[in-house]
């Protein structure tokens, strides 16, 4: 299956849901009014877009219809995919310059952490990369040897401590392997907490400082795992990870999974934090790069159906 068909079959519990809502509005109407953005904004925010976001969709909606003097409401959904597109538009890669890379996963307990990144590491590894992988997540029982079966099936090595072990020393060990035997990745869990922001921000303060001192300039993305399910409350989290880390970029996890995935828009417009990959299925090939672009023509895209 390409890329765009996975994408496509990904988000469309959020293309039945969403778009077939905004349809019926739009189709509707026969004049262009304030009910008709009214409609369209109550459908947005029911859609798991926010309140903020789906404002700022139907300001930018009103000024594209003034712009082209549109009067037709037909017209709209066509103005509505511009303005997604261009919401979402900005640099999507992961960046890896330095040899090795530093990867820096985040996220809370559930979002999909573990499993993403065993798919990363397979996704890496598939495009000729040498990975590694150290299990910095301490302090959960078992996420050592949860991680380790993920290593395993990707076939990438593992740099591992003991239960309880500070999670920095671990960093630095792995550091230190991927530099000795030449790897282009080093990928990093990190715990998942969430419940004291104190605790959290020393420890991601303490692991930066020794990718710092011991990698010198390396290349780093801190990419913060969000489970799509939880809707808004993923932005919730995004907004509470980036006030003690520096987020680089967004892995949504279970979009196939859910109708939220209009979550994606106010996950850039909110926090300006780009969606990099997004996990669109079970297995260890279905985690894909988020490339906005396709992502808007599958959301937008007519089926036979509809165009018969």
């Amino acid at each position: 299956m390409g890329l765009f068909s996975k994408i496509k079959e990904g988000i469309l519990k959020t293309k039945n849901s969403m778009m077939k809502k905004l349809e019926k509005v739009v189709h509707s109407f026969t004049k262009i009014d304030e009910e008709l953005f009214e409609q369209i904004e109550e459908t947005l925010i029911l859609s798991d877009v926010g309140v903020e976001t789906s404002v700022k969709i139907c300001e930018l909606l009103r000024k594209e219809i003034k712009e082209t003097g549109t009067t037709d409401p037909a017209d709209v959904m066509g103005l509505l995919q511009k303005v997604i597109s261009e919401m979402l538009d900005g640099d999507t890669e992961l960046h890896l310059e330095t040899k090795p890379s530093v990867i820096l996963v985040i996220g809370v307990n559930g979002a999909g952490k573990t499993t993403t990144i065993g798919k990363l590491s397979m996704n890496l590894r598939e495009q000729g990369k040498k990975v590694i992988v150290a299990a910095a997540d301490t302090f959960r029982a078992a996420a050592i040897e949860q991680l380790q079966v993920w290593t395993e099936r990707a076939g990438v090595e593992i740099v591992k401590h003991a239960e309880g072990t500070d999670p920095a020393a671990v960093i630095y060990d792995g550091i230190a392997a991927a530099t000795a035997k030449g790897c282009d990745v080093l990928i990093c869990d990190t715990a998942g907490r969430l419940h004291n922001k104190k605790n959290l921000m020393d420890e991601l303060a303490k692991i930066n400082r020794i990718i710092e001192t011991k990698g010198g300039a390396l290349s780093k993305e801190v990419l913060l795992v969000l489970d799509a399910t939880t809707g808004q409350n993923a932005v919730n989290q995004a907004k509470l990870f980036s006030e003690t880390a520096e987020i680089t970029g967004i892995v949504l996890t279970k979009l196939d999974g859910t109708a939220k995935g209009g979550i994606i828009i106010s996950i850039k417009n909110e926090l300006n934090i780009p969606v990099k990959l997004v996990g669109v299925g079970e297995k260890i090939d279905d985690l894909q790069p988020f490339d906005p672009k396709m992502f808007v023509t599958a959301l937008f895209e007519k089926t036979e159906e509809e165009t018969a």
